[in-house]
């Protein structure tokens, strides 16, 4: 509890390290920024008493000064006016000065840009100079722009990786748990076909014996399912239309009989790579999905086809159907329609089928108040 705590407050540090350094870094790039305005506002000045001594000058007027400054401004934009009349410009495209309307329109933007400074050359008679921002002040001006977008996508980059980071902890939590109870469940599995044995020395009932092995041979499968999370399975090439079968039988056997179950598969064996305890597994939990669908009472078939390379499964039911727009999210963890569940079963089920197995699961088709068919798709494996 005290390491949880100290990494809480490390983290909760960290956090607000990063937040003050960045309104560090703005608020000193708004600090460069206005700086930089105003030496351009003093340049300006600058030019506007260069423009004074130029209207005003003399024979024995020294222009050197002014000259120089007018020359040395080569990044301010500037439009020189007189009676709202354009008399003179400086670092603008010639195309726009020649044009008089995108030449208006230029200086509508310099007004907007900074307050213009006005120059009495002599009393009574003035001078506007409109000037705009130079490159470097306006790449400055979205600089902290860019750089919340970098820090955005930083920050989004690391909650993912905390995310996943989490998410990965937690599968091992998960597994870990799931092995756990795979062996724990085994001990008294072991008692248990320890007791059918004395059972059936007792002269039992050899079809009461025989329905509590298949149920203990049924746990001893759910265990190796178990044990098998977390790790990688062992594949088998196998004829996945018999595996499927088995599954379907055992199922049919041990659900209501308002459930009319059928199954259509071709006479010859198709072979495929699978682990055949997720396998059935899988088809398990499709079957008991349709089920719930449809609450227990309706049509459920289950059958197997080979279309070229691929073999297809599909488990349809008369169920309650599934909108369009959750096609896909029937196979996120945690999604689920039912008062009671965790919404894991579907999303195990692409797991084992596509992780482990590397073939495809889908919503094939659904209709609301009519049903749904799911489709798992493998491919089809030569005998050897």
């Amino acid at each position: 509890m005290q390491f949880s705590k100290s990494r809480n407050t490390s983290r909760w540090i960290i956090i607000f390290a990063s937040f003050f350094i960045i309104s560090l870094i703005l608020w000193n790039t708004y600090t460069f920024f206005q700086i930089f305005k105003h030496e351009e506002r003093l340049k300006m000045s600058l030019w506007a008493n260069a423009e004074k001594i130029l209207i005003n000058a003399g024979e024995n007027t020294d222009l050197e000064l002014p000259l120089q400054i007018f020359s040395n401004n080569t990044s301010i934009p500037i439009m020189l006016t007189e009676n709202d009349s354009i008399i003179n410009s400086k670092n603008i495209d010639e195309k726009i000065i020649e044009d008089k309307k995108r030449a208006n329109a230029f200086l509508s933007g310099l007004k907007n840009e900074n307050d213009p400074i006005i120059i009495e050359y002599v009393p009574g008679k003035f001078q506007k100079i409109y000037y705009g921002d130079s490159e470097l002040l306006k790449k400055l001006k979205y600089y902290p722009i860019a750089l919340l977008l970098i820090i955005i996508l930083f920050a989004a980059l690391v909650y993912n990786f905390y995310k996943s980071t989490k998410m990965a902890t937690q599968n091992k939590l998960w597994a870990g748990m799931a092995k756990e109870t795979a062996h724990q469940i085994g001990t008294p599995l072991t008692s248990l076909v320890g007791w059918v044995e004395i059972l059936k020395s007792e002269n039992i009932d050899k079809s009461t014996t025989d329905e509590i092995e298949k149920d203990i041979e049924r746990l001893q499968t759910i265990t190796e399912r178990f044990s098998k999370i977390g790790s990688e399975p062992k594949l088998e090439n196998r004829d996945i239309v018999e595996e499927t079968h088995q599954s379907y039988k055992y199922l049919q056997s041990r659900f209501s009989k308002q459930v009319e179950f059928s199954f259509k598969g071709p006479d010859n064996p198709i072979f495929a790579s699978f682990n055949p305890t997720l396998h059935g597994w899988t088809i398990e939990n499709l079957v008991k999905n349709a089920i719930d669908a449809m609450k227990g009472r309706g049509k459920l078939s289950v059958s197997v086809e080979e279309e070229g390379e691929f073999v297809k499964i599909k488990v349809s039911d008369t169920g309650s159907g599934i909108p369009k727009n959750q096609y896909k999210s029937v196979f996120e963890p945690g999604f689920t329609t039912k008062k009671r569940g965790w919404g894991l079963g579907l999303s195990l089920t692409k797991r084992i089928v596509e992780e482990y197995h590397k073939g495809t699961i889908k919503v094939l088709q659904s209709e609301i108040g009519k049903g749904t068919t799911m489709q798992v798709s493998f491919k089809v494996t030569e005998l050897i």
